[in-house]
């Protein structure tokens, strides 16, 4: 992970950290096969519910906040603790919740008897929308896919305006076409490293108040932390946190 925190003194002791964690300098505790990491090296949180607090202050009322919401999210290593992180902030979020599910089906016609389309709805691969797409006016999502370059590319963050049965209505938060809306509709998607070859027909976004570390590369954040399982021995520690702010 490279760390490059503006007007922030402490950076450099988080990335020297950070550095140090990998390469097996910090000391491990031969009782309990665990590490402890120096006070410096970050804040910590005990909850993902405390760590959403953090960053996202009052979200109820500041979601409407597009400089603000533009500027903060959480990062984190699994698309699990991504999904149950961005359910949990998107339901502080007063309105209606609209749900949209995608049309799965195997490309060739030859193997449809293999892959029965309860299977496919089930895959959750990273590049994909989910099957089950679930939004709220106000919620942050970030595109999957170029539709419209330079204004609508893959990695553009956007905040849901106008939810309609077969177009999402939004506006761009980040970079240069920042305050501009935009439509978005459903489109086929293919997988392009996946071993079973199927087409998804849904709308090509993901919510994005928490990112994987890898979709976030790129991105320019200023209230930032991170959800870190960490693994010494084969034992993880700790289980939630920590939350570097």
């Amino acid at each position: 992970m490279r760390v490059a925190l503006q007007n922030d003194i402490s950076a450099g002791v988080f990335s020297k950290t950070l550095l140090d964690i990998g390469n097996g300098k910090i000391p491990v505790h031969s009782s309990t096969g665990l590490i402890s990491f120096p006070t410096s090296f970050c804040q910590f949180t005990t909850s993902k519910e405390e760590l959403i607090s953090k960053v996202f202050p009052n979200i109820d009322t500041n979601y409407k906040n597009y400089a603000w919401l533009s500027e903060r999210a959480i990062l984190a290593a699994t698309n699990k603790d991504v999904n149950d992180l961005n359910i949990k902030i998107q339901s502080q979020i007063n309105g209606q919740i609209h749900s949209f599910k995608s049309i799965d089906s195997i490309i060739d016609p030859n193997e449809v008897g293999s892959y029965p389309p309860e299977f496919l709805n089930s895959l959750d691969l990273p590049g994909l929308p989910p099957h089950y797409l679930q939004l709220k006016v106000g919620s942050v999502i970030i595109m999957l896919r170029n539709l419209n370059q330079p204004k609508l590319c893959n990695g553009t963050k956007l905040a849901v305006k106008r939810i309609m049965n077969n177009l999402i209505e939004a506006t761009i938060i980040i970079g240069k076409f920042k305050g501009e809306d935009v439509l978005i509709s459903r489109i086929p998607l293919m997988p392009t490293d996946f071993a079973i070859q199927f087409k998804r027909v849904q709308f090509p976004v993901r919510l994005a108040f928490a990112m994987s570390i890898n979709k976030s590369q790129g991105q320019s954040l200023e209230e930032i932390s991170s959800l870190l399982q960490i693994k010494i021995k084969g034992k993880p520690w700790p289980k939630e946190g920590p939350g570097r702010q």
